[in-house]
């Protein structure tokens, strides 16, 4: 059955290589991202799908963003928060105030502004899937990431929280993805992260990962086999 898929962080990385695998199997994709020229190169798969430019971390535009979605689309059955950013490489007080925010903003607040304009919709209709991107450094850490893993860990507990808040039918997960070689891991671990395999590659078994999430999972922390 063909299902409505809302993801953020569509442009690139997982979100991109994801776009692809839903798209192959039938179902309707609803993506956003922050690059425009990413957005221009997934409008080219057509309708149905929607792709649009927007910054997760902007309430009122996201607002604005799923009464549209919702108007034209309906409830989304899977809402897959993926966008995210990671901080450069350095000691926690060499951090400037200002990339913190970005890491904050992206990683917490974004995810907190797509679940509050887009769960209202799917509770009233009383069903559907919620997918907080975490990551392994959401429930470990390393040096010179700690306002990334800070907000992973975040991620697993504002999660964990929204699920005993859901009604039945609905579910919320929090997700580690796995190690996979995108621009993000690039950033952190250099060329050893072409070790690890690619989003592309990563995609073709987590697409239907996804897919097999039910409300059965609600609160669990799951992690892409």
């Amino acid at each position: 059955m063909s299902r409505v898929i809302v993801l953020t962080g569509s442009t690139r990385g997982l979100g991109r290589a994801l776009v692809d695998r839903f798209v192959e199997a039938g179902h309707t994709v609803i993506g956003c991202g922050r690059s425009q020229s990413g957005i221009d190169d997934l409008k080219s798969i057509g309708a149905p799908h929607r792709f649009d430019r927007l910054d997760v971390s902007h309430d009122s535009d996201v607002r604005e963003w799923a009464e549209s979605v919702i108007a034209e689309f309906g409830a989304p059955d899977l809402l897959l928060n993926n966008a995210a950013t990671v901080n450069s490489n350095a000691n926690l007080w060499d951090i400037s105030a200002a990339e913190f925010d970005q890491v904050i903003d992206v990683n917490i607040k974004g995810v907190a502004n797509v679940i509050r304009h887009f769960t209202p919709a799917m509770i009233e209709r009383g069903s559907g899937i919620i997918v907080n991107f975490s990551s392994g450094w959401g429930r470990s850490t390393s040096a010179e990431v700690a306002p990334y893993c800070a907000t992973k860990w975040a991620i697993e507990g504002l999660t964990q929280a929204l699920a005993q808040e859901l009604p039945e039918g609905l579910a919320a997960v929090p997700l580690n993805p796995g190690i996979i070689n995108t621009h993000m891991l690039q950033s952190c671990f250099g060329t050893s992260a072409s070790s690890f395999p690619s989003a592309d590659e990563w995609s073709h078994g987590a697409a239907q990962f996804l897919l097999d999430i039910s409300p059965r999972d609600n609160g669990k922390p799951l992690s892409v086999r």
